[in-house]
């Protein structure tokens, strides 16, 4: 995992280095003012560590112009049993240039079941992606780590709507 946390590092720093400050800084000044409503939506995505794909589907309600609270679900293809998880995030915009890039983080609870023997497991996510930002529908691409007790890496992508 300390590799996947090293590149991660490593984007997310030359992507906030190549940002334009004065550019963004209009751009979230333009958004303050206009500031858009809750988005939802649908993904599909692949756990590294469950090695299983998954389905799910998130709200997005702005806060404010920069910060929205970012609940989403997601289910599991686990072959002979049931893995779901709720996620109760909130999701940051830097002033970046189009303020396509996120990051965040927040609570993850997680439910599997496998004969009629079931377990819950609660842990952190920290996450990043990138959203369109311009039109109803907004295609967005993001990756997520959860950490509990064994922690995992997923990439979903999907759709919002506004």
């Amino acid at each position: 995992m300390n590799r996947w946390v090293s590149r991660l590092l490593v984007v997310l720093l030359l992507v906030a280095l190549t940002a334009s400050p004065a550019d963004a800084q209009r751009r979230y000044r333009r958004r303050a003012i206009g500031q858009s409503g809750p988005t939802y939506g649908a993904h599909l995505g692949y756990n590294f560590d469950v090695k299983d794909a998954l389905i799910g589907a998130q709200l997005s309600w702005p806060i404010v112009p920069a910060l929205d609270l970012y609940p989403s679900f997601d289910y599991y293809f686990v072959s002979g049993s049931s893995l779901w998880s709720l996620n109760f995030d909130v999701k940051y915009r830097p002033p970046t240039n189009y303020r396509a890039w996120y990051l965040g983080g927040g609570l993850n609870w997680s439910h599997a079941s496998s004969g009629g023997v079931s377990a819950s497991n609660t842990g952190l996510n920290l996450l990043t992606g990138l959203e369109g930002r311009r039109g109803r529908a907004r295609p967005y691409v993001e990756g997520k780590f959860i950490l509990d007790g064994g922690s995992s890496f997923q990439i979903v992508g999907g759709v919002s709507w506004r």
